[in-house]
């Protein structure tokens, strides 16, 4: 290791996936601190449900970046450079063994964020600063660190602290900050849906402003949640409320035809076959249909309204569950940083990764991809700094 590489002293604000996997690509090449109030890596714990999904299946850069509603044409530079085949090579060499899920997420062997957390916080030799930082200031030849114990000085920072800490921080320093907003969530709704509370349904069609979204969809005692809702959410991020999302429980069929099948049969179990049963008397109930009427006294009245329901059910949204959000939009205004370092364009020394920039994904990995992606950009830049 040349003396030149490791006179470079580094401080990384946030200890998350993006700060460690920062620290991990820089530790051979600087003296690096990382800062954080909390646990270090704990929020990578929850992550994929308890089992880390690490990244997604898809190895063309320009189409991983279009998974990203803000971020997309910033991430052709950072995906350019550290993408997918990346990520699973990363985690190889410290440990962690990838496999593909059949709907292209890519999580570990074990299935265990804790594992994830182990091993990348074991393959890390630096400094871990358990303290809160209260304030960076921008010097003449370094950067001052504030926190609640003590001062510090570091030629370069890097901010990571993700998309629900303090951003006066950088307020301060004078970096743009696109307000914050929760972006995938579930959603509140109009509709009193509590009796369907826990009715999952898989690849149900969704439309807003005439635009399809198909995906798997989850009731709740608030409104509506799943992995569909959360794409949608995301997309609509900073769409007004209240607006209304269409849904196709089934696709066409013969109604009429599948009527005179079975004349006897009582309606809400006919309806059962193609959907849950609660949701079946839900939809009859909402179409003023007596669940357990037989079929042969639908008449073409009662016939459309029950076929509406099952493929043209509207829901009005009226906001978002709070507190609930997977991740959020916003943060540092990416028109302020060079998606070629991830560097502040004013700022000389001031770096950024993670969620802490206005980049979010969808579910899927997607998050977590942009985390190693900006870390590995941002640390070469470092590096290779004079």
């Amino acid at each position: 290791m040349a003396q030149e590489s490791i006179s470079k002293s580094v401080a990384i604000i946030g200890g998350g996936p993006a700060g460690c996997a920062c620290a991990k690509f820089l530790q051979d090449f600087a003296d690096v601190s990382v800062f954080d109030k909390n646990k270090f890596l704990n929020t990578i714990l929850p992550t994929g449900g308890g089992r880390c999904n690490l990244a997604y299946c898809e190895y063309d850069f320009k189409e991983l970046a279009k998974n990203y509603p803000r971020g997309e044409k910033f991430l052709y530079s950072v995906f350019s450079q550290f993408a997918t085949q990346d990520t699973i090579d990363f985690f190889k060499d410290i440990g962690v063994e990838t496999y593909v899920q059949d709907d292209s997420r890519i999580f570990p062997n074990s299935n265990s964020s804790k594992e994830v957390r182990e091993k990348l916080l074991k393959s890390l030799n630096c400094n871990f600063v358990n303290e809160e930082v209260f304030e960076i200031e921008k010097k003449d030849n370094c950067f001052k660190i504030v926190t609640n114990k003590s001062s510090y000085a570091f030629d370069y920072v890097v901010i990571s602290i993700g998309g629900h800490s303090n951003f006066n921080l950088l307020k301060d320093l004078g970096v743009n900050i696109i307000p914050p907003t929760q972006s995938l969530v579930g959603l509140k709704t109009k509709e009193d849906l509590s009796s369907l509370a826990g009715v999952s349904l898989k690849d149900v069609m969704l439309t807003v402003d005439d635009k399809k979204y198909k995906g798997d969809l989850l009731f709740t005692h608030k409104g509506v949640s799943g992995p569909v809702i959360y794409k949608i959410s995301s997309i609509y991020a900073r769409k007004n409320f209240p607006y209304n999302i269409k849904v196709k429980f089934v696709e066409d069929f013969n109604f009429q035809e599948l009527l005179n099948k079975n004349p006897h049969k009582e309606i809400k179990n006919l309806i059962a076959k193609m959907i849950p049963r609660s949701l079946s008397e839900f939809l009859l109930n909402e179409a003023g249909v007596a669940p357990d009427a037989p079929c042969h006294k639908i008449n073409s009245l009662l016939r459309n309204k029950i076929y509406s329901a099952l493929t043209d059910f509207e829901i009005i949204t009226t906001g978002k569950v709070p507190d609930s959000e997977v991740v959020t939009c916003g943060g540092v205004d990416l028109k302020e940083v060079n998606s070629k370092t991830m560097e502040h364009k004013t700022i000389s020394g001031l770096y950024f990764c993670g969620e802490v920039l206005d980049i979010d994904g969808f579910c899927g990995g997607f998050n977590l991809q942009n985390c190693w992606s900006g870390a590995y950009v941002a640390s070469q830049s470092i590096i290779q700094t004079k």
